[in-house]
């Protein structure tokens, strides 16, 4: 074989895979929106037989701390993000997006199978109740409403993504937490947004939610270290928490830690 690209019979020029390895830097694609992507793109930035390249859905924070290049938004549709993959000629793919992103990672299953590419999915660890918590676990949003009294004072600790699926949570008081306060008003007659900025401490936490009256918590079961203050607090205070389970995972080779993915790629150069 020449390692020249070879033309599928749906049109699509795509590059030999195979053989590619052996010709250049092996080119990888780090979908970020996590504090463990940027720990990866760290360490693949210092591999010599690699090329990293991280794309991020919005922009963060600190997108400028990659050490690689970055791209920020959203691949318009399935057709373009697989489009992408063959113009960079990505040999690799590795998912650090959100664990509950869960279409971004089908999408590059499919994507990742069709190209014959390599693809790794990173999901890190989920929270584990300790003694002393009180966690209902949810398979979706709209459970929560068969759960949490209706005089209850609920901390919605999910994100703005999907609030929607909450609507059955009226006429309980609904406090939405997020980091920047949305132009339009909270989705709930009897609601309103809290706007705080992290990292939180246990210490923080638990004075938000003694001030607020908060006698229920709604959170993502989404692991790490950066939610993890407000069940501590909840603990602490003893206030139930409604826990949504994570969707199913991609169909992709899955790991837990940030070594595994470099030692991942290692094998493959």
């Amino acid at each position: 074989m020449n390692g020249g690209p070879d033309t599928s019979r749906d049109g699509l020029v795509r590059p030999d895979w195979e053989n590619v390895s052996r010709q250049r830097k092996m080119r990888i694609l780090l979908l970020g929106g996590t504090s463990e992507a940027r720990e990866i793109a760290h360490s693949l930035s210092r591999e010599t037989d690699v090329e990293v390249s991280v794309s991020l859905a919005r922009s963060e924070r600190l997108a400028h701390c990659f050490d690689c290049p970055v791209r920020i938004g959203g691949w318009g549709g399935e057709a373009a993000y697989r489009d992408h993959l063959v113009r960079e000629r990505i040999d690799a793919v590795i998912d650090a997006t959100h664990p509950f992103a869960d279409e971004m990672g089908r999408r590059t299953a499919r994507i990742a199978q069709a190209l014959g590419i390599e693809a790794l999915r990173f999901m890190r660890p989920p929270w584990i109740p300790q003694d002393q918590d009180n966690w209902t676990f949810l398979d979706n949003p709209e459970d929560a409403a068969r759960h949490i009294p209706a005089s209850a004072t609920v901390f919605l600790a999910t994100g703005r993504r999907d609030m929607d699926r909450f609507a059955n949570l009226d006429p309980r008081r609904v406090l939405c937490r997020v980091r920047e306060k949305p132009e339009t008003e909270a989705p709930f007659e009897h609601g309103s947004y809290v706007v705080l900025h992290g990292p939180v401490s246990v210490a923080q936490e638990i004075v938000t939610l003694g001030e607020l009256g908060v006698n229920w918590i709604i959170t993502r079961n989404s692991g790490g270290q950066g939610g993890w203050p407000k069940l501590a607090a909840a603990r602490a205070l003893g206030i139930p928490v409604a826990m949504i389970r994570r969707p199913p995972p991609a169909d992709l080779p899955c790991i837990d830690a940030v070594d595994e993915a470099l030692n991942w790629v290692r094998s493959r150069v």
